[in-house]
């Protein structure tokens, strides 16, 4: 991997460096706010409300500020199922909304929820309670000094990504998917796996311009890929970088072996087809996932750097 992917944007012009230096991990008082809203989320039952935040006018400001950049970059790159979802999506243009505010648009929509998280989750119960129509959301709000791109999961990132996936049936679908299928395993070899297909197609994922008439891939006869991911459409960095990013034909056995980090900007995408063929493969693939589909089908991940 490059010294460019393996390093994080740390200031607004978009300078890399480590994430130890994002002012996200480094400025301590920023991660006493950061600290003090996770923390809410100690002993909190899936399904119970989340405790509302008093957000700050500088909180506010930074989602105004991330809001306002990305609707072009959605219109610009993002693939036509989502931008169908946005416009039922539940994203204020001018406040950071409360879980309950979310749950609201979302529930009548697909029956999803918000439930309150701290930071990441343990792979059963967060991608379990997908089955239930649970979604683990953060509360925090990235650093302000560099609202375009955050090292970890906000508030921002869980709204403008998950949230539009979660306004839309078809992909409120793939995440129950996950769901069922982490329900019925025992093992953490068999939840990673899954979790690296959820990682580079949810999160990370990318399919064919369905109006440019191409394919993905590299060549004369390839278009531009479009993001549906949620890591990607709540980053306008990630999107402006698209194509700059090796974009691999959608296949599991290459996604479990590829490498990623959790903390940087991603030098590897998979490209489905479409959202037919992605959730297609999915349901291919989790329908009868198990604990030994690993070494059935000699599945060996690669250890990532999640740091």
């Amino acid at each position: 991997m490059s010294q460019v992917w393996s390093r994080t944007p740390v200031t607004p012009e978009g300078r890399l460096g480590t994430a130890a230096q994002h002012p996200g991990r480094s400025d301590g008082l920023y991660l006493q706010r950061r600290n003090a809203v996770a923390r809410l989320a100690r002993g909190h039952r899936v399904g119970d409300p989340s405790p509302a935040v008093e957000y700050t006018e500088s909180e506010h400001a930074t989602w105004r500020t991330v809001h306002g950049a990305l609707g072009g970059a959605h219109r610009a790159y993002a693939c036509r199922e989502v931008l169908d979802a946005v416009e039922a999506a539940p994203i204020p243009a001018d406040h950071v909304p409360q879980h309950a505010e979310v749950s609201e648009r979302l529930k009548p929509l697909t029956g999803f929820e918000f439930t309150l998280a701290g930071g990441f989750v343990e792979n059963r119960r967060f991608l379990g309670a997908m089955e239930d129509g649970y979604f683990h959301a953060v509360q925090f709000v990235r650093h302000p000094s560099v609202p375009l791109y955050t090292p970890e999961p906000d508030v921002i990132h869980d709204v403008f990504g998950h949230g539009i996936h979660l306004a839309s049936s078809r992909f409120a679908e793939l995440y129950r998917m996950f769901g069922r299928t982490a329900m019925r395993l025992e093992t953490p070899e068999a939840l990673d796996l899954i979790s690296r297909v959820y990682w580079f197609t949810l999160e990370f994922g990318v399919m064919a311009d369905a109006g440019s008439g191409k394919g993905l891939g590299a060549g004369a006869g390839a278009g531009p890929p479009k993001a549906y991911g949620a890591a990607l459409l709540s980053s306008y960095g990630e999107l402006a970088r698209l194509d700059r990013c090796e974009v691999r034909e959608l296949d599991v056995h290459a996604v479990v072996a590829t490498p990623y980090r959790v903390s940087g900007y991603q030098p590897v995408l998979f490209g489905a087809r479409c959202l037919n063929h992605l959730t297609d493969l999915l349901a291919g693939f989790l329908a009868d996932f198990d604990d030994d589909t690993g070494d059935r089908l000699g599945l060996r991940p690669v250890p990532g750097d999640r740091s």
